[in-house]
């Protein structure tokens, strides 16, 4: 089963990078180059790397665990998993004349797969859920070879839609309270009126690039009680990402309500 997965993990892996090749790298590949771009999208890029690299690992150790490995193993493996995966891609971003190898990233793919471990193995549990959720904005229209032509494009690509979650239920902190352990509070984080990677250019083509952060419900899907198995592993998987909910979003232009936010 461990050479099964490790088989099936490779054959995922060179289709993302081939997905990513074909949508994301415009350009020949050139000579490596380093690029400090910890300042642009406001920081935006930087946290889907932490989210992706949870998510690459809490999987991956899920699928280790069930080869009846060790605990610790399963941790090693699924941290190890959420860098190695993402690792090639900065290399060929440091190959790439648009791009070029950021520390940056490579600093949030790290802490990504150590939030991972961290939580599991300081209460052998998850208790604080990184999620996503995007909406589409009409800023894509604006530059669309930037952030997305399409749907499929965009909700990787236009920033300006995305928000970033770390959901977490109090129960899991207060064993002894009667609050529902799938019930939990969720804080977001996201930005507007990006329409290049610099604020600065941004600006200059009309728009004030500002940040978005939010507060919201949420429900944890890997806490419902249920006896079906194909119910918990459609939770387990659903988990990565925020439900619709009411939010409350708080920015440099004041408090607004959102009654229904993704």
């Amino acid at each position: 089963m461990l050479r099964g997965i490790f088989a099936a993990q490779s054959v995922l892996y060179l289709g993302t990078i081939y997905g990513l090749s074909k949508s994301w790298y415009k350009q020949p590949l050139t000579n490596f180059t380093i690029q400090d771009d910890s300042r642009e999208w406001l920081q935006m890029d930087k946290v889907g790397h932490v989210y992706t690299s949870f998510q690459i690992a809490r999987h991956t150790a899920a699928l280790y665990k069930k080869t009846g490995i060790s605990k610790r193993q399963m941790l090693v493996y699924g941290a190890i998993s959420g860098i190695i995966f993402q690792t090639p891609i900065e290399i060929l971003d440091g190959f790439s004349p648009d791009y070029g190898f950021s520390p940056g990233d490579m600093i949030g793919n790290i802490a990504g797969s150590a939030l991972y471990l961290g939580q599991v193995a300081l209460w052998d549990e998850v208790r604080i859920h990184p999620k996503f959720s995007f909406h589409a904005t009409r800023l894509a229209k604006v530059r669309p070879e930037l952030l997305g032509k399409s749907l499929t494009e965009s909700w990787l690509k236009d920033y300006n839609g995305q928000t970033y979650w770390l959901s977490a239920s109090p129960q899991s902190f207060f064993p002894g309270s009667s609050w529902p352990g799938w019930l939990c509070f969720s804080v977001g984080y996201g930005i507007h009126d990006m329409v290049s990677a610099e604020v600065s250019t941004s600006r200059k083509m009309g728009y004030r690039p500002y940040r978005q952060f939010y507060l919201s419900v949420d429900i944890d899907l890997t806490k419902i009680k249920t006896k079906s198995k194909f119910v918990r592993t459609i939770g387990f998987l659903v988990n990565s990402l925020k439900i619709p909910a009411p939010a409350l979003q708080f920015s440099r232009h004041g408090i607004d309500f959102k009654p229904f936010y993704f």
